[in-house]
């Protein structure tokens, strides 16, 4: 019988990619003669040829002299935007002495060391219209029934608990705070931020003032936080305005057996020789709040951070600028949730937004969803 393996002498696979090839050779022909193939490819080369730092390398040697000087100009441009911003916490500074008193008014009405006037406590709200229609619909018996409520409600001294529910209310504080630091923060009667004095590196302190406790024997916590407001000398063009860098944080002198940073833990020990054992205790760190007076030290030797490390530093001086820029500033507003409300609107405002665009993108055709496929 003869052998069909072979045609005249070429191999069967042969003949099976010579055909392939052939077939793939017609259709990239017919690709190609496709009119809109062929302008998306185009568009991709363009994309890719024209890129700014290819165009900059065609450019004549005079056109990038000139460039370079542009450049130098911009350093000079960031070198006097950072002396603004130093200008600003100088001024920054000032108007944190005009705050102080209303501060220090403030910390005596959450301590209960000052009661507010009527003048002071008087207050007009939004809903005040509809209070006083609903107020005129009451009759004397259910106003008399009120009154008698209130003779009985306690008047407890001052307002419990103030900076405790600041740190409940806000996600970024509470994620911190572990069960058991709750007994502590109870006794958290005021935070205040100091500004760096004149002359001084820009910087600031937040002070964390408690009230006599069964925890520690500190009265107040400190945490420095370390700013820097110059450009980068290898890399100019990344200023933006002033940084944190790094940050101190302070010694807290834990009366015995009320450290919360440490755990104890039971751990047993096998000898190599005798093989016996033995049960031995040890410390080890426990996540607490407090954690946040032993801050993760920036590198300052050259050596760069681990990923994670990076991250915990970023968090912390996140918090840091959070508690300087808002809590302390706005504290009654984080208490009551009206600024926590306040940044969820913002939120659900551009989320609202962004469904209205993309409602009417539905409405496009389908070249301008090609040609613009997100806003």
């Amino acid at each position: 019988m003869a052998d069909n393996s072979f045609s005249d002498g070429v191999p069967p696979d042969s003949l099976e990619a010579a055909k392939n090839a052939s077939n793939t050779e017609k259709l990239a022909d017919q690709v190609m003669q496709n009119p809109q193939v062929l302008a998306a490819l185009q568009e991709r080369l363009d994309s890719v040829s024209h890129t700014p730092s290819s165009y900059i390398e065609t450019l004549p040697k005079a056109v990038k002299r000139r460039i370079n000087a542009l450049k130098q100009l911009q350093v000079k441009c960031a070198h006097i935007e950072a002396k603004f911003y130093e200008e600003v916490h100088d001024l920054e500074r000032k108007y944190a002495a005009l705050y102080q008193p209303l501060f220090d008014k403030r910390r005596e009405f959450i301590t209960g060391d000052a009661e507010p006037t009527d003048a002071e406590s008087e207050w007009h709200s939004e809903n005040e219209e509809e209070d006083k229609l609903a107020g005129d619909i009451k009759n004397k018996a259910v106003i008399a029934e009120k009154e008698a409520a209130a003779a009985e409600e306690p008047n407890p001294k001052g307002i419990p608990e103030f900076w405790f529910t600041i740190f409940r209310n806000v996600d970024m504080l509470s994620e911190l705070v572990q069960e058991y630091d709750e007994p502590i923060l109870k006794h958290l009667q005021d935070i205040k931020v100091k500004f760096s004095d004149p002359g001084q590196p820009m910087s600031f302190v937040l002070e964390f003032h408690f009230e006599s406790n069964d925890y520690f024997t500190n009265s107040v916590l400190t945490k420095t936080y370390k700013m820097k407001s110059e450009p980068d000398k290898a890399d100019p063009f990344s200023f933006e305005g002033p940084e944190i860098v790094d940050c101190d944080g302070c010694t807290i002198d834990w009366k015995k057996g009320k450290n919360v940073t440490v755990k104890t833990i039971k751990k047993k020990q096998k000898h190599k020789g005798r093989g016996t054992v033995r049960t031995i205790t040890k410390q080890v760190p426990n996540d607490s709040f407090f954690n946040f007076f032993s801050p993760l030290k920036a590198s300052g030797d050259g050596e760069s951070l681990d990923e994670d490390s990076e991250f915990t530093l970023a968090s912390d001086f996140e918090i840091g600028h959070f508690f300087r820029e808002r809590i302390v500033p706005r504290a009654v507003l984080y208490f009551t949730g009206e600024a926590i409300e306040d940044d969820d609107n913002f939120e659900e405002g551009e989320e609202g937004e962004e469904e209205e665009l993309e409602g009417d993108e539905e409405g496009e055709d389908e070249d301008d969803a090609e040609i613009n496929p997100k806003v």
